[in-house]
């Protein structure tokens, strides 16, 4: 038996709107509303400065659609995207600011992207945040990858994050990085089916209502590709810059050429490009090998004028290391895989970006 979206709407309809009166649903707060097979899922829309008054229903609202028959996750987002519009006969008021806006104890936010999935963004991610803290610097990594969030696994983290006062979330630590990722609050085999006001929603939750503490630099690791999330990530959070990572090949280009005109059109830096699975080299016979051809990368950064920051090796270690929970440059810190990234950190800190 599945979840039926109109018994999901009576249970909401029962439940009073706490700043206008009448039902939840009646008031117009409830978006994006979907029920398939057992999965529920709904945002509450709220003004910003009503976000404690609604986070109790907001709790008896996911307890109540839980005890449906047929329910077996609920997923509620509350998010605050729109404001109440003054009165025509009203003098117009200063405007609260609606750009991007500094992320509490954050110093710098580094996003980590590339136009295509597969080229091994998160691995670079994870190494880089890893690398920085070992330069001594305090360092969050924001798996902003909803679909597909594989920090947990390398950064060898598990457990759900804990909230003491239903507001704030506290993130979890290893390797000297402070990390939080939507894959802390699934199951690692369960799919996350969201709309876009659903990703911003989360994104925005994990930015602003995560106990960041003091970070000299907070490293995102984003989906592939131009969407919601990049654009809610620039347009709503100081970002320092982006790193793009592509592999050399022409096909990973073109992706990587949308994602860089897409961080011009949202006026983020560039901070350069990093070639992974550069070249290979055999293990047994030492000859080194272009798999996916070599100096795309190269000159494509030549091309719009940001540095190349590093071009990493295709190497069985650094596959073993991310997926044994310790990214190369923790369980082979001296290693030559490990050096590009270690070279990156040094090059971020010294130009005062990380």
């Amino acid at each position: 038996m599945s979840a039926r979206r109109e018994d999901v709407l009576d249970v909401l309809k029962s439940l009073e709107d706490p700043a206008r009166g009448g039902s939840l649903v009646e008031a117009g707060v409830v978006k994006a509303l979907t029920a398939e097979g057992g999965a529920v899922r709904f945002v509450l829309e709220v003004a910003p400065d009503r976000a404690e008054a609604y986070a109790e229903v907001r709790d008896e609202a996911e307890r109540r659609v839980r005890a449906l028959p047929g329910v077996d996750t609920v997923s509620v987002v509350m998010t605050a995207h729109s404001t109440p519009k003054a009165p025509p006969d009203l003098k117009p008021q200063r405007a609260a600011p609606s750009g991007p806006q500094k992320v509490p104890g954050v110093e710098r936010i580094v996003a980590i992207a590339s136009g295509k999935g597969g080229v091994g963004k998160s691995t670079v991610a994870a190494n880089l945040a890893c690398a920085l803290a070992a330069e001594g610097r305090r360092v969050g990594l924001l798996d902003a990858d909803v679909y597909g969030p594989s920090q947990p696994r390398m950064l060898g983290v598990s457990g759900r994050p804990a909230s003491p006062d239903g507001k704030t979330i506290l993130p979890l630590r290893n390797h000297g990085v402070t990390m939080m990722s939507i894959g802390l609050m699934t199951n690692e085999d369960q799919a996350v089916v969201w709309r876009g006001p659903m990703l911003m929603g989360a994104l925005q939750q994990m930015l602003m209502q995560v106990q960041w503490g003091a970070l000299d630099v907070l490293i995102v690791d984003l989906p592939p590709g131009t969407g919601d999330v990049q654009m809610t990530l620039a347009q709503k959070a100081e970002v320092t810059g982006a790193i793009i990572v592509s592999t050399p090949q022409d096909v990973a280009l073109l992706d990587a050429r949308k994602g860089i005109d897409m961080f011009r059109q949202l006026k983020t830096p560039i901070l350069g490009m990093i070639e992974n699975m550069s070249t290979h080299i055999c293990s047994s016979c030492g000859h080194e090998e272009h798999v996916f051809g070599h100096g795309g990368v190269a000159a494509e950064a030549e091309k719009i004028g940001v540095p190349l920051l590093a071009e990493v090796p295709l190497h069985l270690d650094i596959r073993v290391a991310a997926d044994g929970g310790a990214p190369i440059v923790v369980s082979k810190p001296d290693s030559a895989q490990a050096a590009a990234f270690r070279q990156v950190a040094r090059s971020l800190v010294a130009d005062g970006q990380a």
